[in-house]
């Protein structure tokens, strides 16, 4: 007795965990949103982004350098001082020596340049791209992992539905073959049977294929180890009928938010930084100001330890004022072409309005569709089940023929592929809105 209960201990712990394991649409997209490769490059353009910010700052921050030289002068120049200053003949004096150190630091402050101050305008854009192209990111996650998540329920139902076919088809190749031993079907009845058997075999294997490779798929977009097994949780066939029911008109009701698009939102910013750029090149016709403070020392020497030894200070503060004149047509060339890029770049804007909010139109019309049309081909499958039982029963009795018994197995598989075909229509009208919606992220919550 002992041994049994731990023989069946053995076996239900593993089947236990192996449950806990399974993988639902939100465990999927959890997973592919810190794990997929996008998330990280996007996460260092923001940090390239920050970056950015701090060297346009910098730009009007003081800047310090240093700066040293020691000069060999092969030949020293000479200077000549006019007859009559010192005696009357003309004086050759050099005003230096053969070796010459100069060493100085200098402090440069921008005071004043409107060019600086209205890129640093900038840099808030800069981030906020980043920011909203993190967002964009997470969204292909969302939909590419729910895609191909749903994909697998379809052909998880697929196989179901290919297998009971298969079921259906053997348990009748068995009868005819006890018939035909028998002598009382013929041969070719037998093989039409068989034929139908054999194409059934056929399109398991395609749809376990499939399965496989929307399986990888699914790992690949969420950063997953291909050669590792990934166990998802198909959505039951009540799951099925709770979204069904959950996607009615009044969930489609709701205002279209433009705004909510992450693409809308980034043809925002690229707006604001073209009219900044454009405001940038407008500025640099304004004078510049900067203030410096520089100190530093020089020797001379014969040699070159004199020029090192005996140094003579020097300390300097002043102001600098740059006037742009003459690149007049270069900057207005310049700015003509900022110009034009800001005011596509508003109409394009307006354009996107309108191409966002006839997706959203459309995506409310496809899934309105994708729902009436699965209601209507989940309904036909039953009735076909009722039709095929019907003829099934009558053929037993010798009433029909296996003519309409087979039309009537063919009518039941018609009937599956359009339910598997709107199941999956419907699935991806669902994604579609989500995202035509600017909402995919909180279709994720709240899963």
């Amino acid at each position: 007795m002992n041994k049994k209960i731990l023989l069946a201990f053995i076996f239900f712990v593993p089947f236990q965990l192996f449950s806990q394991e399974q993988w639902n649409l939100k465990a999927c997209i959890a997973y592919g949103l810190k794990n997929n490769r996008n998330s990280t490059v996007y996460e260092n353009e923001k940090r390239a982004a920050d970056a950015k910010a701090k060297e346009a700052l910098a730009d009007y921050l003081p800047k310090v350098s240093l700066t040293g030289t020691l000069d060999n002068n092969l030949k020293v120049q000479e200077s000549v001082i006019p007859g009559g200053v010192f005696g009357p003949d003309p004086i050759r004096v050099a005003f230096s020596q053969k070796y010459n150190s100069n060493a100085q630091a200098q402090l440069d402050q921008t005071i004043y340049d409107q060019s600086l101050l209205t890129g640093l305008k900038a840099s808030k854009y800069n981030k906020q791209q980043a920011e909203v192209n993190i967002r964009k990111s997470e969204e292909t996650i969302i939909y590419n992992i729910g895609n191909a998540y749903y994909q697998i329920y379809v052909y998880r139902e697929q196989l179901r539905l290919l297998k009971e076919n298969l079921g259906t088809y053997r348990g009748q190749v068995n009868i005819f073959k006890l018939q035909v031993e028998k002598g009382v079907t013929l041969q070719k009845d037998l093989d039409k049977v068989t034929v139908d058997y054999n194409n059934a075999i056929s399109q398991i294997r395609i749809a376990e294929s499939n399965l496989t490779l929307s399986q990888n798929q699914l790992k690949y977009e969420m950063g997953y180890p291909i050669s590792s097994a990934l166990p998802v949780d198909s959505v039951s066939q009540q799951d099925v009928a709770i979204h069904i029911d959950a996607t009615n008109s009044n969930d489609l009701a709701s205002p279209f938010v433009v705004g909510n698009r992450v693409d809308y939102r980034l043809s925002e910013i690229n707006a604001r930084l073209l009219d900044i750029d454009e405001k940038r090149i407008k500025a640099g016709a304004m004078p510049k100001l900067t203030g410096y403070a520089r100190y530093g020392a020089v020797g001379f020497g014969n040699s070159i330890g004199p020029a090192f030894k005996d140094l003579s200070p020097f300390s300097a503060v002043g102001l600098k004022l740059s006037i742009p004149i003459f690149d007049f047509f270069r900057r207005n060339a310049q700015y003509n072409q900022a110009k034009y890029k800001s005011l596509n770049a508003t109409e394009n804007l307006k354009l996107d309005e309108g191409k966002y909010e006839l997706e959203y139109e459309n995506a409310k019309t496809k899934i309105n569709n994708a729902r009436q049309n699965l209601e209507s081909d989940s309904r036909n499958i039953q009735l076909a089940e009722s039709v095929f039982k019907t003829t099934d029963l009558q053929y037993r009795k010798g009433v029909t023929d296996l003519t309409e018994w087979l039309t009537a197995q063919n009518s039941i598989k018609e009937s599956q592929n359009n339910y598997l075909n709107s199941l999956f229509s419907f699935y991806q009208a669902k994604l579609d809105l989500e995202k035509a919606s600017g909402n995919l992220k909180t279709f994720y919550t709240s899963l």
